[in-house]
């Protein structure tokens, strides 16, 4: 992974956070986003105190996460929890499209009060899988990183073509306040990584999901 991805980030308090963006801008970040128009192919997140608007992935993104959730799936079957795509995690005034999460089955009672999208203590997994661009690779590695950890989102999966020659980290035991992870694992493609906990526990992200070692870049 990059410097960036590989250093500990800068981290802000949920006290420090509300200082800066404080309440009203929250607000207000919040009525825009829920009114926004997008053309079609693009959607917008709150992190950090901005709405990003971004396109849908290239074709390998959508691959990835195609794979990704097919796999989630089978592996979930008929039970309790399922796995989704292009659907809403609310938490606090701040919206995120996870590329997959894993969540209930029946989100009616898991529902913000907005019915927007899951609540995301609801949420016991979220996949990203990183797109080209420095923007886009910081969004993933860096700020929904410590938004996820914010939340406390038990684990959170990043799957990277960009680092080095394609890598899997696995980032469990969010510490809230300090939005930030107490453990990090990193696994180059070809190495199965397990989810450690929740109800995706056991299931491996395999070559069959990442596909194989990519050309450095």
């Amino acid at each position: 992974m990059t410097a960036l991805a590989h250093e500990r980030p800068e981290t802000m308090t949920e006290a420090q956070a509300e200082f800066v963006n404080g309440p009203n801008l929250d607000e207000a970040l919040w009525q825009a986003w829920k009114t926004m128009e997008l053309p079609e192919g693009y959607h917008a997140e709150i992190i950090e105190g901005a709405i990003e608007v971004s396109p849908t992935g290239r074709l390998s993104h959508a691959q990835i996460v195609n794979r990704l959730r097919n796999a989630l799936v089978r592996f979930l079957g008929e039970g309790e929890y399922a796995a989704y795509q292009d659907a809403n995690v609310i938490f606090r005034r701040k919206g995120w499209i996870p590329d997959v999460f894993v969540a209930p089955e029946d989100l009616e009672p898991c529902a913000d009060e907005d019915g927007l999208g899951v609540d995301a203590e609801a949420v016991g997994l979220v996949v990203e899988v990183v797109s080209p661009g420095k923007r886009n690779q910081d969004r993933d590695r860096v700020r929904k990183r410590r938004e996820y950890a914010r939340a406390g989102i038990p684990v959170y999966v990043v799957i990277d073509d960009y680092d080095g020659q394609g890598a899997v980290t696995l980032f469990t035991a969010p510490r809230p306040d300090a939005a930030d992870w107490g453990d990090i694992h990193r696994a180059p493609y070809g190495t199965d990584v397990i989810i450690p906990e929740g109800p995706a526990k056991g299931f491996a992200i395999t070559e069959a999901i990442t596909g194989p070692a990519r050309a450095e870049k």
